[in-house]
């Protein structure tokens, strides 16, 4: 199950992910506002879940102003991949530049997450696909089972994330959709990081940035002389 939060004036999306036993993992929490924060823990208390971890699809700051808030209240550890470690260091000091004060999330418990690693959350497994671009260690968190996948800011309603920030590269960005989002099959869940959900067969239509993609792919195989594996599915 997963309940849907959006917090800060950047309206980041923040996941609560349980299983019918309760146990939960917070992906994304960027409360920073005290009622966010009440709301949250309103929740999880009244479902009597049990937060086992925070799970970050990335380190910049709209998504983690509530990690240490959350880290603290719970007592659970962060899981980050490593390549975005500088993106946490510097999250509280690139959010004050922006207006945004909060506790600056500790590096004290956190795990690495690699691509093709399983995380488990109570009956939950999660598989960890790299997909860096939007950041160097951006990873999308993939339920296979259950047909969803939190993207982060890899993967919107109608676009992609932007690569015009320190560690951004539209290469980097473009590869890790072709290679790990096109794949997916068209009716799974797309739980983005910013905006509504929506699945891959529908950006696959109608999303401009992941059609040019697409494009580009068809026209490097055909002059490879590949055939084309169903990216228009």
């Amino acid at each position: 199950m997963i309940q849907t939060f959006y917090f800060n004036d950047l309206r980041t999306c923040c996941y609560v992910l349980y299983d019918e036993a309760g146990e939960c993992a917070i992906i994304d929490p960027g409360c920073i506002k005290q009622s966010e924060k009440d709301r949250l823990v309103k929740f999880i208390e009244e479902k009597h879940l049990h937060p086992r971890m925070i799970l970050q699809t990335h380190g910049h700051f709209d998504h983690v102003m509530g990690n240490a808030f959350v880290a603290s209240k719970w007592n659970i550890p962060t899981y980050l991949a490593a390549a975005d470690i500088p993106q946490l260091r510097r999250a509280s000091s690139y959010g004050s530049y922006f207006g945004y004060e909060f506790e600056q999330p500790s590096e004290d418990n956190i795990r690495d997450m690699k691509d093709g690693d399983i995380i488990s959350v109570g009956t939950i497994r999660l598989k960890v696909l790299a997909s860096p671009g939007h950041t160097a260690g951006g990873v999308l968190l993939y339920d296979e089972q259950g047909g969803y996948v939190f993207t982060g800011d890899t993967l919107f309603c109608g676009s992609i994330g932007r690569t015009d920030l320190p560690a951004g590269d539209f290469d980097r960005l473009s590869e890790s959709i072709r290679t790990k989002i096109l794949p997916l099959p068209a009716d799974t869940v797309v739980y983005p990081g910013h905006g509504p959900a929506t699945d891959i067969g529908r950006e696959k239509m109608t999303n401009p940035f992941l059609e040019d993609i697409i494009a580009r792919e068809i026209d490097r195989q055909q002059g490879d002389g590949q055939a084309e594996p169903g990216l228009n599915a």
